[in-house]
């Protein structure tokens, strides 16, 4: 593990933070009140509280605290979640929920699929812009009743703002290693419920080291801009309907491992098209309808390859509140996807499939309950269909317990069945069950507590096999791999938060235990740490406000070969600060990494990725 700490650097940066009184909002925990509304548990607005299964939010507040951050960043301080990271800012990174694999966490936005038959979990988070992100919403555990293939872990929804009143707004960020920001948004809206948006961003930095043999001066850069634009109509208790597409694109520079340079390129674009409406057709029947239209396209101009993606989504739902303690969803889900790259079979290949999904909930005297099924028709691998019960108790005014059992499916991609290196058309989908147990508890004193534990099996995992010159040199003879379906991964876990709060301060502790095991192997899966640890603390009073937070993991199995390769274990700490001078103008500071701990990531021929150090930023939001 690299070590560099500069004190006089960072105490510039420490001093520019100070001075510039910059920002930061609570953490999602700290913000999330029982009245909020999740709607991805269910496909349709709820009480956070009466949820049966463990749920985060990421809110506003928090987001908006550092424009640089990703999607990956955002999410860091869940520690449910493990980002892998491949280097600094710019590079891919990957997201693992609850132990399972990037491929079998669910990463939508505004429901619309960001996963793609590239089969690199959804788009790289990494390239995925927060700019015109409101909320993101996490729910832990199966959810393939209401959304698919790929839920087993769990689902990660962005949820894109929606204007709420007219004005303009500029932001503008200046950080270590020459790394900018610029944000332009506009909002128009209407006493007739009409409104819209329209923003743009660029962010370019001269990015850090990527590995562990590189001295500082080795940096690989990263430019990035954007746009997004929305139009809808909203009128309460009748009609919800917008449109939206943004896009995202850019340069990523990486190392190159036959020039021993970060002289390797990836030109990427990834695009989201989303048009939905729900209109209530009486007092107890809602239709709501949806379409997307998902692009990533990513160009490697060092070896003329291509890697592009696309999937066109309709999906169809009618919520009937038949009582007034209960409702029943029904719905049609169809999805057409395609890849097309250098490297598959044909060069080209697609795939669509058709979902059937039928939900019940009730909710009466403290308990809520919600049960599913769903029958899944896609036609590379036939039917096949996974259910869902779950249930929430108000056992007492201030404790509440839950239960959920749920089955989950990913269906292989076109990647893994057509590609030429080692695809196998006969794959059959990766099959799970999970079991899960928790409560909640308010306690005096601003005090607050919870605790969950899950078991998952997965069947039928996905695994590369090498099935001949498996002692290749990889100079004049390579070994050759093939995708199969091995016997079975486990997944035992728990997650404990601790929370205090009053008027001006809080404290907010996190921990999860995850042991991922491969079956087949007899080991841990890789870049799965069994510990994490967040802990959170800040004040927050009016305008002002400033927050440090300890992030802490333990060490993890490598894919290097020799089992007793480890990832270390590490602990950063990050600092943050804002100050809203008047309902204009905004103050703000962000400083990740406050130790510049650079530490292992990614094993790769000889050498490791490593993370990024420290990054000090300072900014301003304008307002009018």
């Amino acid at each position: 593990m690299s070590k560099v700490f500069q004190p006089a650097t960072l105490a510039g940066a420490i001093s520019i933070a100070l001075i510039s009184t910059i920002s930061f909002a609570n953490t999602e925990t700290n913000v999330i009140k029982l009245e909020t509304i999740f709607v991805t548990a269910s496909k349709s607005a709820q009480n956070i509280k009466d949820i049966p299964a463990r749920v985060t939010v990421i809110d506003e507040k928090t987001i908006q605290q550092n424009p640089i951050a990703n999607l990956s960043n955002l999410i860091i301080l869940d520690p449910s979640i493990y980002t892998k990271q491949s280097g600094g800012i710019g590079q891919i990174s990957e997201l693992s929920l609850r132990g399972t694999s990037p491929a079998q966490t669910l990463v939508l936005q505004n429901s619309a699929r960001l996963n793609n038959q590239n089969n690199l979990s959804p788009l790289f988070p990494a390239f995925l812009d927060t700019s015109h992100i409101q909320h993101v919403e996490i729910l832990k555990g199966p959810a393939s009743v209401q959304y698919g293939s790929d839920a087993i872990g769990g689902v990660i929804n962005m949820i894109t703002t929606q204007p709420s009143k007219t004005g303009t707004q500029i932001t503008g960020v200046y950080g270590e290693n020459n790394t900018y920001k610029t944000i332009l948004n506009a909002d128009y809206v209407d006493d007739s419920g009409l409104y819209a948006q329209i923003g743009g961003q660029r962010l370019e930095s001269d990015g850090t080291s990527i590995l562990d043999i590189q001295n500082e001066k080795e940096k690989a850069s990263y430019d990035q801009k954007g746009y997004y634009v929305k139009f809808g109509y909203y009128q309460q208790d009748s009609i919800d309907s917008s449109l939206e597409i943004n896009q995202n694109k850019g340069r990523s520079i990486f190392y190159n491992f036959n020039t021993s340079l970060n002289n390797a390129a990836r030109d990427f674009k990834n695009q989201v098209i989303n048009a939905k409406t729900s209109y209530l057709l009486n007092s107890d029947l809602t239709i709501n309808a949806r379409y997307s239209n998902v692009q990533d396209q990513q160009y490697l101009p060092n070896d003329s390859s291509y890697f592009n993606t696309e999937s066109n989504e309709g999906d169809l739902n009618l919520k009937w509140d038949f009582l007034p303690q209960q409702n029943i969803l029904f719905g049609l889900n169809y999805l057409d996807a395609e890849y097309e790259t250098t490297t598959i079979t044909n060069g080209k290949q697609t795939v669509d499939s058709l979902g059937y999904y039928i939900q019940h909930q009730y909710q009466k005297n403290g308990l809520s309950t919600q049960a599913g099924i769903r029958l899944e028709d896609n036609e590379k691998y036939g039917t096949h269909t996974v259910g869902q019960m779950a249930a929430r108790y108000q056992l007492l005014p201030l404790t509440s317990i839950y239960a959920n059992i749920g089955t989950a499916f990913r269906a292989p991609s076109l990647n893994e069945l057509y590609t030429q290196w080692g695809g196998n058309d006969k794959l059959k989908p990766e099959e799970s069950i999970s079991y899960e147990i928790g409560f909640d508890q308010k306690l005096n004193y601003g005090l607050s507590t919870s605790l969950s534990a899950y078991y998952t099996e997965i069947d039928n995992l996905i695994d590369s096999k090498c099935i001949e010159i498996c002692d290749g040199d990889w100079v004049t003879t390579y070994p050759v791999y093939q995708n199969i379906n091995i016997d079975k991964a486990k997944l035992t876990g728990s997650e404990f938060n601790l929370k205090w709060s009053n008027n001006l301060y809080y404290i907010n502790t996190q921990y999860a235990y995850i042991r991922s095991i491969n079956d087949a192997k007899n080991r841990d899966i890789a870049y799965r740490p069994r510990q994490r640890l967040t802990l959170t603390a800040g004040y927050d009073y009016e305008n002002l406000g400033m927050n440090a937070a300890i992030i802490a993991r333990s060490k993890a199995n490598s894919s290097h070969d020799n089992s007793n390769s480890k990832v270390s274990g590490v602990a950063t700490i990050d600092l943050n600060a804002y100050w809203n001078i008047n309902p204009n103008v905004k103050l703000f500071s962000n400083i990740q990494n406050v130790g510049n701990v650079r530490n292992q990531q990614v094993y790769n021929s000889g050498s490791w990725y490593i993370n990024s150090g420290r990054l000090a930023s300072a900014g301003v939001t304008l307002r009018y």
